[in-house]
């Protein structure tokens, strides 16, 4: 089975420590490694007739926002993120966990604000979509879910790849977005709306929660509920970390010790994790 890109990666670091190779290589080989994958990423989401990834997404927003120019959609994008922390500080009530589903329910910014990191622009973390598909397409993985699927950019990507897919988001109006990018591109999918029904039981080999676990009221209860909704032997695969950010306040957990706690009652076994990229997790239902 062919190692994943984080771990390639690793194992050429060590060929450089061990003089086998200079760290000029080094970066010739991440380059080429990582462009592979950025391929991968631009050629699920460029639509037809768009050859340049942000310029296609940002197109993408046009059509759907109906009316709203080039200009200032590039303007809300590039200025989303001070935009969502304004949002969040005028209407969430700190604890207060409807108020929180209201506001991703309602915020303007955060279509942009996602849209925007997709176009990798400023951080190619997303590409651990990529990493997910190869970790499915590597252990057969058909039935996948993205959980806090956001603007649906994973789904997307996963099911060009012929899985069977669905999306999971407390934001009607981000999984009706992700319907409608679905739909253009002719791609079936599920929708699973969070305030209105629950999971399916073992209904999925394959889960990814990109992070979403900082921004969750219940971190503790979300894990019992991916349990559920796994096959045995399915993959969870998530980063899990606390990443303090003075510019994202909807960054509201701090401590994951109760999750992984949980995690491990439950039966979670890692047996996977990226240790040179962007530190996410596989985790199997044993």
């Amino acid at each position: 089975m062919e190692k994943l890109l984080p771990d390639q990666l690793k194992d050429f670091w060590q060929t450089v420590v061990q003089h086998e190779h200079t760290t000029e290589e080094y970066t010739e080989t991440y380059d080429h490694l990582l462009a592979e994958y950025r391929q991968t990423w631009e050629q699920a989401l460029i639509l037809d007739g768009h050859q340049d990834l942000q310029e296609s997404l940002v197109a993408e927003l046009g059509r759907y926002t109906q009316g709203v120019d080039k200009a200032e959609i590039q303007r809300r994008c590039e200025h989303a993120v001070a935009s969502l922390k304004r949002e969040w500080e005028n209407t969430v009530q700190p604890g207060d966990r409807r108020s929180i589903e209201r506001f991703y329910d309602q915020s303007e910014a955060m279509l942009y604000e996602l849209m925007w990191w997709h176009t990798l622009r400023e951080d190619i973390s997303p590409l651990a979509y990529v990493l997910a598909l190869r970790f499915a397409q590597q252990h057969g993985c058909q039935h996948y879910l993205d959980f806090g699927a956001g603007v649906g950019s994973g789904g997307i990507l996963l099911a060009r790849h012929g899985l069977q897919t669905a999306l999971a988001d407390v934001s009607s109006s981000l999984l009706r977005f992700c319907a409608w990018r679905l739909g253009i591109r002719k791609l079936a999918a599920q929708y699973i709306d969070l305030k209105l029904s629950g999971l399916p039981n073992q209904a999925f080999e394959m889960i990814t929660a990109m992070d979403v676990f900082e921004h969750l009221s219940h971190p503790v209860e979300t894990v019992e509920q991916l349990w559920n909704a796994l096959k045995p032997g399915g993959f969870l695969y998530a980063r899990i970390s606390p990443e303090p950010d003075e510019d994202r306040p909807q960054h509201i957990v701090h401590d994951f010790d109760p999750t992984f706690e949980r995690m491990r009652a439950l039966g979670f076994v890692e047996v996977w994790r990226d240790e040179w990229l962007w530190g996410h997790q596989v985790f199997e239902k044993s």
